[in-house]
């Protein structure tokens, strides 16, 4: 099979397409022939070597999210699954192929109305967003800052929060024209990158969902309201510094709170619940899949150098 591996961590032209045999399904696994992979933040992190215990594995597969058909099953697994579609999580590594070996646990049944560049768009951006707004608590009428909108989880988050009652919605995003995309999801207000741009946007919001981390990180902690709360879902940024937590402090007497929050914690099952019931939504036309582009599998780095310049709204999606 084709797969996509990072030779060198850091700049996209460490990617290289090679040749590899196709994985064999082990104890609670199956093998999906791939039909859409998609490209996530997490994806670009690794590959800068931004996450010490991945960048120690030169070869790697990137890709955490595929959809395709089931072509075998672990000794284990239900049979019956071959032929299947399905969404598979592959973990932090493996999607960018044209076999993926996935958790039987960790798969969801596609419906058929839905494609799988659209299944990649949703499976993984939309849970980070709801299960963020969960733990922030989102109330009905609260102000919410969404970081780095135009990304897949930042339009996720935008969509959800509009659709939980948001008072008002504002998002940081790179340029006017995606600003005014935005708009259409649920976007009241539009700031830059570092937050400003619009006079009109509140000055501290209750909620901010913020997929950006950096160094700008501890200006944001400064525009929580009184029992604010951030939760970090990314650092497609980079780090914050590491004094952040002098931000946090100052703002003692506004009791705000910082959190962060990975699927890695969240049950299976609710996990799968909760993709199954965005799936169905998609479908339904109440939740939006927003495709950047699609390319080929062999064009992965382009893809990576695409998300590195900031130039994508949604998500780019690789096809084998």
């Amino acid at each position: 099979m084709r797969a996509v591996i990072i030779r060198t961590f850091g700049d996209p032209s460490g990617m290289e397409v090679t040749d590899l045999p196709v994985p064999t399904p082990g104890a609670g696994c199956v093998l999906v022939r791939t039909e859409a992979v998609g490209v996530g933040g997490v994806d670009v992190v690794i590959r800068r070597g931004g996450i010490a215990e991945a960048a120690r594995d030169s070869g790697m597969i990137p890709g955490s999210e595929a959809a395709g058909v089931i072509t075998a099953t672990g000794p284990d697994v239900d049979p019956a699954w071959v032929g299947r579609r399905v969404w598979a999580f592959t973990g932090t590594s493996g999607a960018y192929a044209e076999y993926v070996i996935a958790r039987a646990d960790e798969i969801v049944d596609l419906p058929s109305d839905l494609t799988s560049v659209q299944a990649v768009t949703l499976g993984s951006a939309f849970p980070v967003a709801h299960f963020a707004l969960e733990r922030a608590r989102l109330a009905e009428g609260e102000s919410v800052l969404v970081r780095g909108a135009a990304g897949s989880i930042g339009l996720a988050g935008v969509e959800l929060a509009a659709r939980a009652g948001a008072g008002v919605i504002a998002v940081t995003t790179s340029s006017s024209e995606r600003g005014e995309r935005l708009r259409a999801f649920g976007a009241a207000h539009v700031l830059d990158r570092s937050g400003a741009g619009d006079a009109d946007a509140p000055a501290k919001f209750d909620v901010i969902l913020d997929v950006v981390g950096g160094p700008d990180l501890p200006r944001f902690i400064e525009r929580l309201s009184p029992n604010g709360r951030l939760i970090a879902v990314g650092v497609v940024g980079g780090f914050p510094p590491a004094d952040f937590g002098t931000a946090l402090l100052a703002g003692f007497r506004r009791s705000i709170t910082f959190g962060t929050l990975s699927l890695d914690t969240v049950p299976r099952a609710e996990l799968a619940r909760v993709r199954t019931e965005v799936f169905d939504d998609a479908v339904r036309g109440t939740l939006s899949p927003v495709v950047h582009d699609t390319l080929p599998l062999s064009d992965a780095a382009e893809a990576h150098r695409l998300m590195d310049a900031g130039d994508v709204f949604g998500r780019i999606v690789l096809v084998p």
